[in-house]
């Protein structure tokens, strides 16, 4: 979801909504980008990244900076079995499909298929759309049946949240039981757009203020969680990594 530095003023900061940086400077945030992001980016990613940019639900998107780093993430920790919660166009979706084996799998659910099937054909072009199993509808029944299943438990190496923040903690309460231990749950959007330190009479958008109290919820109830070790990192609207160490 939008990300932005929204209670600066100074010259050069973020304006508005819909920035997928909490960085304070554009300018900055733009140096990361053609230093580090857009030069090394495959083409796959770069054009999915401007096809989405057109679609009028942008803000959904993860940021070209967030992506980067889930697919180092994954290289790093030799992902093989993933998961993804909240799909929209499939952008962090491809990205995961690139830094995983020819014979890695990612069981991808969203709501919205629609969606889907616009950045469909790029990840088929890239030549890993045999990797994404994509169901269609609430992830909820789907994690339900496989945690039925003691086979799925501790069988996940990675896996990544980027949908309702309503219902994260009913997605960890689950999780928690299929990612292996020595694995990562990512929960995007946990610093929601820097609202989380917002005062109570702040002048947010509806959306913000409404989603804002799951989201610190959800950011309480993980670092007190004694099942996993967390990071909270700065980078898109904020991503929390969790560590499942039992």
């Amino acid at each position: 979801m939008a990300a932005n530095g929204i209670f600066q003023d100074q010259a050069g900061a973020h304006q508005g909504f819909g920035h997928k940086s909490l960085l304070q400077s554009d300018d900055l945030y733009q140096y990361i980008l053609e230093t580090s992001v857009y030069p090394r980016e495959p083409e796959p990613m770069k054009e999915l990244r401007e096809m989405t940019a057109k679609h009028p639900l942008n803000t959904m998107t993860t940021s070209a900076d967030e992506n980067q780093f889930l697919n180092m993430l994954l290289k790093l920790i030799n992902a093989k079995k993933t998961m993804e919660i909240g799909v929209y166009t499939g952008y962090s979706l491809l990205a995961t499909a690139l830094a995983l084996p020819q014979d890695g799998k990612i069981l991808a659910m969203d709501v919205n298929r629609e969606n889907y099937e616009l950045g469909l054909p790029i990840i088929e072009k890239a030549g890993v759309a045999h990797k994404i199993d994509f169901r269609e509808g609430p992830a909820l029944p789907v994690l339900d049946q496989l945690v039925e299943d003691d086979k799925n438990h501790g069988t996940f190496d990675f896996i990544f949240v980027d949908a309702d923040k309503n219902n994260y903690l009913n997605y960890h309460k689950r999780l928690i039981e299929l990612v292996k231990v020595g694995g990562l749950i990512g929960y995007d959007n946990t610093l929601w757009n820097g609202s989380v330190v917002a005062p109570a009479d702040a002048p947010l958008p509806e959306y913000l203020i409404y989603y804002r109290q799951f989201v610190l919820e959800v950011n309480k109830a993980l670092a007190v969680d004694p099942r996993i070790e967390i990071c909270m990192l700065s980078v898109g609207d904020g991503i929390t990594l969790c560590r499942r160490i039992k």
